[in-house]
């Protein structure tokens, strides 16, 4: 009997070890530095107390990757309605009475307990890669429908019983995708997707060549997720990963991470209520970029090096901060780096931090204006060239409105056709800060008009 009692005892305690996944340390923590263990920490932190700066710093590295025109940029920022292809007749009014069956799950816009729900399902899928078909062959629709009332009840579910399939799983998760009032990835994201998936290598010359920049690719993806609200971003993680190990499992299921593309772009990228042929030759880049997602999943939903130091030296009260320009920039300097704040659509969250010295603070104050000015000239030119848009009239009114005597708008230089999203703006607006900086002149800019 003691005997017993003790291999219990010893088999709670290896759970009670299993189980536990917090690391306990004795040592004396520095005062100086915080114990932060999640090299993300700062980068949520920072999305959730600022953001607006949070939005305009992700958003300005997202335009020097890809080219997004004025209105293109307007529907990403939410600033106007996304322009997505679209159905009529016969389809919409289908689509629009199935909506009025929406239920408490199915069918309704995506909430938390609407993931912890459909997370039973991706789990037990999670346990069955190795079904052949898996998300192709359709499940019992008999067995589907008391799966999707379960769901919709809000029960807690045991599908190891055997009461059900994978393939009832499978094809359930895919119409709870497709019922969602918006695709998980978004109308709004819909061209900044198409957009990352030309971009492709430069070959010695600089000429554009026909190979994927994946480099690229994954970067601009890492900045555009930061911009999916909490619960799309978290379930699009959950799903990713899903068919990331099944596509890893293909040699069992038969489903590469083509195959599966093809099965979920319609349900998770595709403008809501349309047809193969209204997307004309969209469907491979679309295809090709889920693809894409599910190869490169285990990397898309970290966050850039940058965005990182940013976030962690914003709240450590560093010197300097600095963006991927001014990496880029002082990569070959051992003295130091360029502080900056790295925005390239100057709102009112752009703000100075106090008590914060340049590392270039050897520079004449004279070549510092000199530099100032050609900076804002070239600045003015490239915001002058952007289309005509909404987004343009403020910025031109929120620059004409910094006191600059010496280069007012009438005797700037004539500005060259040039896009104003390209790879230097942001860079212009940084060291327009870190100049100002050194001369002790930085300051908020005025709030938006």
């Amino acid at each position: 009997m003691a005997t017993k009692n003790c291999s219990q005892n010893t088999e709670k305690h290896d759970r009670r070890e299993t189980n536990c996944s917090v690391f306990l340390c004795h040592e004396k923590p520095d005062a100086s530095e915080p114990v932060i263990c999640n090299p993300d920490f700062f980068v949520e932190r920072f999305r959730h107390e600022h953001p607006q700066i949070f939005a305009d710093l992700v958003l300005s590295n997202i335009t020097r990757l890809i080219d997004l025109p004025g209105d293109e940029f307007a529907q990403l920022t939410g600033e106007s309605v996304p322009k997505v292809p679209t159905s009529t007749g016969f389809l919409r009014s289908f689509n629009f009475r199935k909506r009025k069956e929406k239920g408490v799950i199915f069918g309704a816009p995506l909430t938390e307990e609407g993931i912890a729900q459909i997370c039973q399902l991706i789990e037990y899928l999670s346990k069955n890669l190795h079904v052949e078909g898996l998300f192709r062959v359709p499940g019992h629709s008999l067995r589907q429908a008391a799966l999707r009332e379960m769901l919709n009840s809000g029960t807690e579910i045991d599908l190891e019983t055997g009461d059900f399939h994978p393939n009832d799983a499978a094809t359930l998760l895919k119409v709870f995708l497709g019922e969602l009032p918006e695709p998980l990835l978004m109308h709004r994201h819909y061209h900044a997707h198409l957009k990352i998936g030309e971009l492709t290598c430069f070959d010695e010359k600089g000429n554009k060549t026909n190979v994927p920049d994946k480099a690229r690719q994954i970067e601009a993806f890492q900045l555009l997720f930061m911009l999916l609200p909490p619960a799309n971003r978290s379930l699009l993680k959950l799903l990713l990963d899903l068919l990331y190990h099944t596509a890893r499992s293909q040699h069992m299921n038969k489903m590469s991470a083509i195959n599966l593309a093809t099965m979920f772009a319609p349900h998770i990228i595709w403008p809501k209520n349309v047809t193969a042929s209204d997307l004309q030759g969209n469907i491979e880049k679309l295809n090709n970029g889920v693809a894409f997602l599910i190869r490169h999943s285990q990397k898309l939903f970290k966050a850039p090096v940058y965005i990182k130091e940013y976030a962690r030296l914003f709240y450590t009260g560093s010197k300097t901060l600095q963006s991927n320009d001014d990496l880029n920039l002082s990569s070959g300097n051992k003295t130091g780096s360029i502080a900056a704040i790295a925005t390239s659509s100057p709102s009112h969250s752009m703000r100075s931090i106090a008590g914060e010295t340049s590392s270039t603070s050897d520079i004449k104050p004279s070549e510092n204006q000199s530099y100032t000015e050609s900076c804002l000239r070239e600045l003015y030119k490239q915001v002058n060239s952007m289309p005509e848009s909404a987004k343009k009239k403020k910025l031109i009114r929120r620059f004409e409105k910094q006191p600059d005597s010496n280069s007012s708008a009438e005797t700037r230089t004539p500005f060259i056709k040039r896009h104003w999203r390209s790879r230097s703006a942001g860079g212009i607006v940084k060291r327009k800060a870190s100049t100002e900086k050194e001369n002790g002149t930085l300051q908020s800019l005025p709030p938006r008009s």
